[in-house]
């Protein structure tokens, strides 16, 4: 997610943005501090805090607890403290509940975690300000359908999945996409997932002619089907999606594997910010550089519309935000205007981005 040529009129609007305020912006910050998500809700309150020291910025952050009821009580504290912006959440339940409460109280929401379609799409009727920071949760199959559709036009491919919702739903996606594009796989089938092998799936696969493998499922199933078509000696290319990064079990992934995700933050980040990080021994992972992030954002648009006296709502739509990540812009319903996934390729060791995108 870097780099990109800015327009002459964003660097001016960026320019006025960064136009001294004689007002402290005070942003709340919803995480989940208690409960099993309170490590996620710490990286949001570790990324937040050092992003607000590094400008002239307040935070007041508050437990949602992942609950419509902490999402509520969160929200009536941010509206009666007046916080110009909301940062944070990341689960569902309680940024529901809030929303309403916030949208009366003209407070704009940029979520760094909550993946539901819904949120952004049912916005012309809600009237819900909110942003979305990462992607939606149709964002995973939509960019695995268009990335192997370019990536594999002259190969032939299969595509197979384990029967869960996530998988079926990528798998079919893909499937959708290649017909769309004038293009057939060989082999389409659901395989039984958590084997020790899989060698029956990849002698069907072999008969069929498969170059290339799209696998709707975990990464232990994608590591084993690659170990098991190299003891066949087939030659075969497997893919996946963002499940890939999960860790694994004893079985390695094969050199050569796809992995269709979002990037590493740490990966693409500002290296000024991530030394700023190390020098308070602070560890950039998980939701930390898009919480720091989030309150670029927020800082940007606050002082732009200090000088525009636009609200913070029409000054986060449709505009270009320089940030530790890179390059952010929201489109009309609030969402990332670029599908924030890339293709990876394996390499023996990690990860790394694909050159052929």
């Amino acid at each position: 997610m870097r780099p990109w040529t800015t327009t002459i009129a964003v660097l001016a609007w960026l320019s006025l943005a960064g136009s001294a305020s004689a007002e402290t912006l005070l942003i709340g910050v919803a995480a989940p501090l208690s409960g099993p998500s309170a490590i996620l809700g710490k990286q949001i309150e570790a990324g937040a805090t050092m992003a607000a020291e590094a400008s002239d910025t307040e935070i007041r952050t508050i437990d949602d607890a992942c609950t419509a009821a902490g999402g509520v009580a969160a929200a009536r504290e941010f509206a009666a403290a007046k916080v110009k912006v909301v940062i944070g959440f990341l689960c569902t339940d309680a940024i529901e509940a809030a929303l309403p409460i916030l949208k009366d109280a003209d407070i704009p929401v940029i979520t760094v975690g909550v993946r539901t379609e819904s949120l952004t799409d049912r916005r012309a009727k809600t009237g819900w300000p909110i942003y979305r920071l990462g992607p939606r949760s149709d964002d995973e199959r939509n960019a695995v359908a268009a990335t192997l559709t370019r990536l594999w036009q002259n190969e032939l491919f299969a595509i197979v999945d384990d029967g869960t919702i996530y998988g079926r739903e990528m798998a079919e996606t893909f499937r959708s996409a290649a017909e769309q594009a004038a293009l057939k796989p060989v082999f389409v089938d659901t395989f039984r997932p958590q084997l020790d092998n899989q060698i029956g799936l990849i002698g069907r696969l072999k008969k069929a002619g498969a170059t290339h493998v799209f696998a709707g499922g975990d990464g232990d199933d994608v590591a084993i089907m690659g170990r098991d078509a190299g003891q066949l000696d087939t030659g075969m290319v497997f893919a996946g999606g963002e499940a890939l990064r999960a860790p694994l079990g004893d079985v390695p992934y094969a050199v050569g594997t796809l992995m269709i995700a979002p990037p590493e933050w740490v990966d693409v980040a500002d290296p000024k910010v991530l030394q700023s990080f190390v020098a308070q021994n602070i560890v950039p992972d998980g939701y930390t550089l898009p919480a720091y992030a989030a309150v670029e954002i927020a800082r940007e648009a606050f002082a732009a519309s200090e000088t525009s006296g636009k609200s913070l709502a029409d000054l986060l739509t449709g505009h270009d935000f320089t940030t530790a990540i890179g390059p952010i812009r929201f489109d009309e319903k609030g969402d990332l205007t670029q599908n924030p996934y890339r293709a990876y390729r394996f390499d023996g060791g990690r990860f790394v981005r694909a050159e052929s995108q």
